[in-house]
């Protein structure tokens, strides 16, 4: 009997939490700065137009930010606050972060909303329409709605994020089940992944494909080999921690389906990207993404709004910072 119990009450408690969490991001609303704030999404966008102008990595720079931010804690800010005082290493400092910009950007949207509207704007907010607007500046156009009321969480460890921010060096099992922790499905990791498509990468994060992959001083055998050798060139071993290269070779400043085309050429750069093709399911998802016209936007609207719904704070959870990088004494 008290076995059965206590299955019982643990079922109960994970129904419970998805219960929750499906709440909270049901208490997200497309106009909730209406009434308290309605300059709120003018002023992100203007700032974020005028980076945008100078700064063409923005848009990869923002959105890797809010991967980091949602796959740790939920989309609460956490990945913007800055260790204090000595104290315990915040998630901004653990090493899947250290490479993150951007942070800069949102302390100016910050500081615009402050001036108009204290107190009222929540930093995760300001980081989900920021991401989204600096990757649709090119495009003259919102390429997905941002649904806002998340509230700022006040707890920042780096240590949480092992094991919750997906990693490079991933096969397809541990990744799918990274995003199926964060209620996000296969469908969700091949579509997300697409981000892939803007932004570089430093040579420490696949070096390991280009020498000595299984201990024999060979390369990947799923990675193309003429791809592998200009890889190569650009990063001789040992890597320089400094020299970073295209994600989506020859578009990696265009936000498109381009990813999956060098995909399937096996040219994708990570182990995490390679692992696509190793499951049939995803495959076929890769083979959709990259035949279909116009499928991967819609696609990428909505798996972003999923993943931009995790675990957030609303209601009376959290704060409203009014500095992003500290929490509100």
């Amino acid at each position: 009997m008290r076995v059965g119990y206590t299955i019982f009450i643990l079922f109960l408690s994970f129904s419970l939490l998805g219960f929750l969490n499906v709440c909270n991001a049901h208490r997200l609303r497309y106009n909730f700065y209406k009434e308290t704030c309605p300059q709120a999404n003018w002023i992100v966008k203007q700032i974020i137009t005028n980076e945008t102008r100078t700064n063409l990595a923005l848009g990869a720079h923002l959105i890797r930010m809010q991967f980091h931010d949602c796959f740790v804690r939920g989309c609460d800010g956490s990945v913007l606050l800055d260790t204090v005082n000595n104290g315990s290493k915040v998630e901004k400092d653990a090493i899947p972060n250290r490479s993150l910009k951007g942070f800069d950007v949102i302390d100016d949207i910050k500081n615009a909303i402050e001036k108009v509207c204290p107190n009222v704007v929540s930093c995760a907010d300001i980081l989900a329409l920021a991401a989204r607007d600096a990757v649709s500046a090119p495009f003259k156009r919102r390429l997905w709605n941002v649904a806002l009321g998340r509230r700022d969480g006040r707890i920042s460890l780096a240590s949480e994020t092992n094991g919750n921010i997906p990693s490079p060096f991933a096969d397809f099992t541990s990744l799918l089940e990274t995003f199926n922790n964060k209620t996000l499905d296969v469908n969700d990791l091949v579509v997300l992944s697409g981000a892939h498509t803007i932004g570089v990468a430093h040579c420490g994060t696949f070096s390991r494909r280009l020498y000595n992959f299984t201990g024999k001083g060979d390369a990947d055998p799923t990675l193309d080999p003429t791809y592998a050798d200009i890889l190569r060139k650009q990063c001789p071993s040992p890597a320089n921690p400094n020299t970073i290269v295209e994600m989506d070779p020859g578009s990696s400043r265009s936000f498109d389906k381009h990813y999956y085309h060098i995909l399937r050429q096996n040219k994708g750069l990570f182990i995490s990207d390679a692992a696509l093709l190793t499951n049939k399911e995803s495959e076929s998802i890769v083979i959709r993404l990259q035949r279909s016209r116009g499928l991967f936007f819609a696609a990428f609207a909505r798996s972003m709004r999923k993943m931009a719904a995790i675990d957030v704070l609303t209601g009376n959870d959290g704060e409203i910072r009014r500095n992003c990088r500290v929490v509100n004494p």
